[in-house]
């Protein structure tokens, strides 16, 4: 007998599930969490489950193919693209990503520094390569016409012998995100971290060699690491000490399958790519994330300076929504407990910079969001007596 649906709201009163807010792991869907509860034990009347499944049988190689189809679907991968799951995580593809398309050792790429993230990653490259760094302006993330001419300027500083240009599409610890990717020179690939926006809105992969994310932001648990590489970078551009378990093309040649992957971690993320596509796809997620993101900074905008957001609005992030206090850093851990005993948790900022900080990815709900909302307004009237619309 098929279990009986339940609600995401029942599903949260019964097991007293908070609002997670966290930059990662992230909160995953109700549902997915359910189903996968529902098929722990017995996965596809296998009598085991996912966890225990050869990662060689028939039954696994079809859960990282439906993954990796729907992530195809999804995203609109184009057909020289190949999707690859991998181990180690953002910080994994800091080491990765020159080491499989400097294409010699001590080659020259640009990294470009948006913050901690893409300082870690460059910091990482320069074990395997020259590492130039390009420092982009405020203008960098803003899709408006008016920025067009400075940002013509910064792109000219990207070098034309570049091996690639590598790009952080939104930093997590520093609440800002790029809103259309810069243009590079003719020949030269652009290299993207989108761990924590990738699905929450269009990929337009002619701009773009190679993407990768972290799955623990929008994707799914921790674990693995979806990295998406046009077919031509897989040749002959790999230095020749990478290891085979961070090369592509070993990868790509095995079908993401060279050594024993991280099974469960695939199948939640298969299971979240069906939630994309039944909660109306990737533009959905991106009529979502707007939404969210505007009702806070609207919130903390009209607040009379009680909150503050420290980011310029030219290239604030919609998924990390950093933010505040003018009553300073002991009111900021005050809201955070007050928060953590409502149900609203994970909300300090990150240690290296301290402040607020609120997670709105995929999982996160409108309602969730409002709920914080609620929480920002009660707690800005209760102490300092402003009265919020």
């Amino acid at each position: 007998m098929a279990p009986t649906p339940v609600s995401a709201h029942d599903l949260s009163q019964k097991h007293k599930r908070v609002v997670n807010f966290s930059a990662g792991p992230s909160k995953l869907p109700d549902s997915v969490l359910q189903r996968a509860q529902e098929e722990m034990l017995n996965f596809r009347e296998t009598g085991s489950s996912v966890m225990e499944l050869s990662h060689r049988g028939k039954t696994f190689k079809s859960v990282i193919s439906e993954a990796e189809k729907l992530t195809r679907q999804l995203l609109n991968v184009p057909d020289n693209f190949r999707i690859l799951f991998m181990q180690g995580g953002g910080c994994g593809q800091f080491a990765a990503v020159p080491l499989n398309l400097a294409g010699s050792p001590g080659a020259t790429v640009d990294y470009i520094v948006t913050g901690r993230w893409s300082e870690s990653a460059a910091k990482e490259a320069e074990k395997y390569c020259q590492v130039r760094k390009v420092h982009a302006p405020k203008p960098h993330a803003s899709d408006s016409s008016d920025s067009e001419d400075s940002e013509e300027e910064w792109w000219s500083e990207l070098s034309e012998n570049a091996a690639y240009v590598y790009m952080c599409d939104n930093e997590t610890v520093d609440g800002v995100e790029f809103k259309c990717p810069p243009r590079t020179p003719p020949g030269v690939p652009l290299v993207a971290d989108m761990s924590s926006n990738m699905m929450s809105r269009p990929i337009d992969f002619s701009k773009y060699g190679l993407v990768f994310a972290g799955a623990q932001k929008n994707l799914g648990p921790a674990g693995v690491t979806v990295v998406i590489v046009r077919e031509d970078l897989m040749d002959g551009r790999a230095l020749p000490f990478c290891p085979s378990v961070l090369s592509y093309h070993v990868t790509s040649r095995n079908d993401s399958l060279y050594n024993t992957p991280p099974t469960f971690s695939i199948y939640v993320t298969g299971l979240v790519m069906q939630w994309v596509r039944d909660s109306g796809g990737v533009a959905r997620m991106q009529e979502l994330s707007r939404e969210k993101s505007s009702l806070l900074y609207n919130l903390i905008e009209n607040s009379q300076g009680f909150y503050y957001c420290p980011v310029d609005k030219s290239c604030r992030s919609r998924m990390n929504i950093v933010f505040r206090l003018s009553g300073g850093e002991a009111l900021e851990k005050r809201f955070a407990e007050e928060a953590a005993k409502q149900g609203l948790t994970n909300l300090e900022g990150h240690r290296s910079i301290g402040g607020l900080r609120a997670s709105l990815y995929n999982a996160v709900t409108i309602a969730d969001t409002r709920t914080l909302a609620s929480f920002m307004r009660d707690f800005a009237k209760r102490v300092a007596q402003i009265d919020l619309a």
